[in-house]
């Protein structure tokens, strides 16, 4: 099981980065959401540069965000600065299109993109847009093609899963491991309890609390009226929904895995911590990954957050490595 993580991209996460690569974990993934965090690609390439082991990448690209050829350039520029060290998540752009008052893309469209992206990385000319474009790049702006960079699709159901065997060199889901790739990657949300300390305590709440409240915002954003079976559901849609639909999804993603709105603050719990999130004693998590790993894991990628996020990187890896 390789243990790697994944952070919101900004300045200060570039020290992050670095206290990973030292604590050994593997990859350090970026997330991909330009209305709430910085520029994925820039982030990568300044921590290319501060670092000498640690693999890089975004997860997860939000396809239409980039025509293919400003992809595949980005993706090759990373390969000059870390060669070796670059893996890519790609899927139908779930925070990253609802920040922006948008619905996932059809895996369609998706699997097209992802297609375009392998022939250009390749070297082919490709149609996009009606128009032929091929990478150009002379030995001083990218690698010589093919560039082989791993390629890992984000997805849960059938559809996405179908196309993740089909192109992808592994999948990126949230849940539970799939046996039958070779590359399985999970995201995990939590923190690793202190000796006799409650998963209610302040200091859990802060560190895992986005991790809980962004239970809500998926939820509501699959289908508005499921969060009424969460505890405190029906109160937390009614003081969203009195905001005007067209700006609605703003709130609803305000601070997305970063730290908890004011709105969101009653919807924190110990108890529900525990259910919704990787939140316990460092045993109790420790038999979390095992049971991932049992399960066809191959990889977790946690997000640390809260105030002391080089705490909870240290934390996790001590917990997994015990």
């Amino acid at each position: 099981m390789q243990i790697s993580c994944a952070f919101p991209p900004g300045a200060r996460v570039i020290d992050h980065i670095v206290e990973a690569e030292r604590l050994g974990y593997e990859r350090a993934w970026l997330f991909d959401s330009p209305a709430l965090y910085g520029d994925i690609w820039v982030i990568a390439a300044l921590a290319a540069q501060r670092t000498t082991r640690i693999a890089l990448g975004p997860a997860v690209l939000v396809p239409n965000l980039r025509h293919p050829l400003a992809q595949a350039s980005a993706i090759a520029t990373l390969e000059q600065l870390a060669p070796g060290r670059v893996a890519v998540a790609i899927g139908t752009g779930f925070t990253g299109r609802m920040a922006m008052g948008q619905k996932p893309l059809t895996w369609a469209w998706t699997r097209r993109y992802i297609e375009q992206l392998r022939a250009l990385l390749r070297g082919e000319k490709v149609e996009v847009d009606g128009a032929i474009v091929q990478m150009l790049h002379g030995p001083d702006f990218a690698p010589a093609r093919p560039i082989r960079t791993p390629i890992v699709i984000a997805a849960n159901g059938p559809k996405g899963l179908a196309v993740a065997r089909e192109l992808g060199d592994g999948v990126m889901t949230i849940g539970g491991g799939d046996p039958d790739f070779d590359w399985c990657s999970v995201l995990a949300f939590g923190t690793v309890l202190d000796e006799g300390e409650s998963s209610g305590s302040e200091r859990a709440l802060a560190a895992a609390g986005p991790g809980l409240t962004v239970v809500y915002h998926a939820m509501y954003e699959g289908e508005p009226s499921s969060v009424d079976a969460l505890p405190g559901g029906v109160e937390w849609r009614k003081r969203l929904e009195e905001i005007p639909g067209n700006v609605r999804h703003l709130a609803v993603h305000d601070d997305h895995l970063v730290r908890v709105t004011e709105r969101d603050r009653p919807l924190l719990d110990g108890e529900l911590m525990k259910a919704f999130t990787w939140t316990g004693p460092a045993a109790e998590v420790r038999m979390r990954v095992d049971a991932l790993a049992d399960a066809g894991a191959t990889e977790i990628l946690y997000a640390p957050m809260g105030p002391d996020v080089q705490r909870e990187l240290r934390t996790f890896m001590e917990m997994a490595t015990a």
